[in-house]
């Protein structure tokens, strides 16, 4: 294995470092209850020992990760698809660029899709936010995570925290010979609108600043777009918004993990992952005139058209559409036992009565409606 003592703060643990991890993980308070939930039918002391006897990362991840990700799917997701890997060389390293929906299931269904169609698994950026518990970090970094800082601090500290992930990742690419994850933006979507950041894409060029073709196009980006028919956390999600308006939103504290739970458990209809088609060395000599901020700005619009094009659409997006607007333009796109669900589940809404309800409401709807909108613009 490549090793560079520059990541020591951000990498993944070695694979000499896995047998520790899995013996704290197997000793936590609460293995219990994630043996109970990953393997329902075994005891919990043959299931302690199976972990702690794992040969190393890549059987946690084939065993005990692949059965998180099934046990997600058979208990919350009624059906999940993935589809584009046909596109992809199995042999070949890429930077999977997704929208970002959920904290955990966008990057944890890919690599459950990844594993069963023979591809390697891929290494996951992971909020220095969520690191939230020693417990946490060690599931995270067995499961090849990585560590990025979220935005903050001077700009000179920025930037060299910028630089440092750009560089980790194409050490990663280019000279570990493993794929990377990573989202198109900061954060999840909170308001349904997938938008790349373009501070992402010159991040990406920052450790390759002499030729701005060849720092993307050596990464071979491949856009990835998550659908869920039942939005991810869309309550707190529309909470959050409500109160962004009033000011700057700052967490409390366990929010993150209550999110991330929230997004495991709560129910979320249909799934489907759409691998889109890379992007291409050719499309990237197009703007080879432009400005470096005018070529960013046009890679990151490329890479909005493929997840937003790709995104699927499903009756709950078109409900939400019509009763924002207050029409039926879509109404051919589902029926009105679907509608009585939707309103069913919006009206989880009423709880909240110290908000402005219309208000509320709106945003609610907009979370679904807005894809609507998005999808239909990038498919012209």
């Amino acid at each position: 294995m490549i090793r560079d003592p520059r990541f020591d703060d951000i990498r993944p643990y070695y694979e000499e470092e896995v047998s520790a991890a899995l013996h704290r993980i197997a000793s936590s308070e609460v293995f219990p209850l994630m043996a109970t939930y990953l393997y329902p039918n075994r005891d919990i002391e043959q299931v302690r020992r199976h972990i702690c006897e794992m040969g190393g990362r890549r059987e946690f991840q084939h065993d005990t990760m692949w059965r998180f990700n099934a046990q997600v799917i058979e208990r919350s997701i009624s059906e999940f698809s993935c589809h584009g890997l046909e596109r992809l060389d199995p042999k070949k390293q890429y930077l999977y660029v997704s929208n970002h929906r959920d904290i955990v299931l966008d990057s944890s269904l890919l690599q459950y899709e990844l594993v069963n169609q023979g591809f390697e698994t891929t290494e996951i950026t992971f909020g220095a936010n969520l690191m939230i518990n020693p417990l946490v970090v060690d599931i995270g970094k067995t499961n090849k995570m990585f560590r990025v800082e979220r935005p903050g601090g001077s700009a000179r500290e920025f930037y060299q925290r910028s630089l440092h992930l750009s560089e980790y990742i194409r050490h990663v690419i280019r000279e570990k010979g493993e794929s990377v994850w990573i989202a198109q933006r900061n954060g999840r979507t909170k308001n349904g609108i997938d938008a790349t950041d373009q501070g992402i894409i010159k991040m990406f060029c920052m450790s390759r600043s002499d030729d701005k073709i060849a720092a993307l196009s050596e990464l071979h980006i491949v856009p990835v777009s998550v659908s869920y028919e039942w939005e991810s956390c869309d309550v707190l999600k529309a909470l959050e918004l409500y109160v962004s308006e009033s000011g700057p939103y700052t967490k409390k504290p366990g929010e993150d993990l209550n999110s991330v739970l929230t997004g495991i458990l709560q129910p979320k209809g249909r799934v489907h992952i759409e691998v889109c088609e890379p992007i291409s060395e050719e499309e990237l000599q197009e703007w080879d005139h432009r400005t470096n901020n005018e070529y960013h700005k046009n890679v990151a619009q490329l890479i909005d058209h493929r997840i937003n094009s790709a995104y699927r659409l499903y009756a709950n997006n078109y409900i939400a559409h019509d009763l924002l607007y207050g029409q039926s333009r879509h109404r051919n796109h589902y029926d009105e036992q679907q509608r009585e669900a939707f309103l069913a589940h919006a009206a989880q809404l009423r709880e909240y009565d110290t908000c402005d309800q219309e208000h509320l409401y709106e945003l609610f709807l907009g979370i679904y409606a807005n894809p609507v909108d998005t999808h239909i613009k990038a498919c012209r």
